[in-house]
């Protein structure tokens, strides 16, 4: 019995319905572009003028200068923007000053999951407010059920007598607290809702 061409290895997996190589330089998804340190805003502004379709979320941070405080606009996930795009076009983000690579395993970019991006996107867009939060991977599992954030998953965290909800984007290793109505979660175990 011989060795499978990649021809064959390629058409097998389509049949399979596994992604292909050739699916994946097609398909437009979204992926964590890591800048230089403080470039977030710049990055985004190139990508504006290349017509790369980007996110790049944002806070409003109040600090402290001597006599007067100052709102600033800091980026959510600092170090990062997101850009939705086909692998085969990823040579326009990377040629953009102050992007260091796509974020991946292996020298090869990784897809965030849509919904992710989408909830998140539309959790600001409605006002949610979100802080950027040590990156947390275990506690006490709970999932949004309504509202902009639904079907999100994340950790709940009590501190001062206000229950916060961290959600976690594990490929880039950061998380963010947003404040959400404990009426409007449920609790989950491994993946699977509780009974109530």
């Amino acid at each position: 019995m011989g060795m499978a061409t990649r021809g064959e290895f390629v058409s097998a997996a389509a049949n399979f319905g596994l992604p292909t190589e050739r699916d994946a330089s097609f398909e437009t998804l979204w992926y964590a572009a890591y800048t230089k340190a403080n470039h977030e805003k710049r990055v985004a502004q190139q990508l504006e003028l290349r017509s790369v379709e980007h996110y790049l979320p944002i806070y409003e941070s109040v600090r402290r200068w001597n006599d007067r405080r100052v709102r600033l606009q800091m980026p959510l996930f600092p170090g990062y923007v997101f850009v939705r795009l086909a692998l085969r076009e990823r040579l326009r983000v990377l040629e953009v000053p102050g992007v260091a690579r796509l974020v991946g395993f292996n020298g090869l970019p990784t897809a965030l999951p849509e919904e992710e991006i989408k909830a998140l996107r539309a959790g600001l867009v409605e006002g949610v407010r979100a802080m950027p939060h040590p990156y947390l991977t275990t506690g006490r599992r709970a999932r949004v059920k309504t509202g902009p954030l639904a079907g999100l998953e994340g950790i709940l965290v009590r501190s001062q007598k206000r229950t916060r909800f961290v959600i976690s984007l594990d490929l880039i290793l950061r998380s963010v607290a947003v404040e959400v109505d404990a009426a409007d979660l449920e609790p989950v175990w491994l993946g699977k809702i509780l009974p109530q």
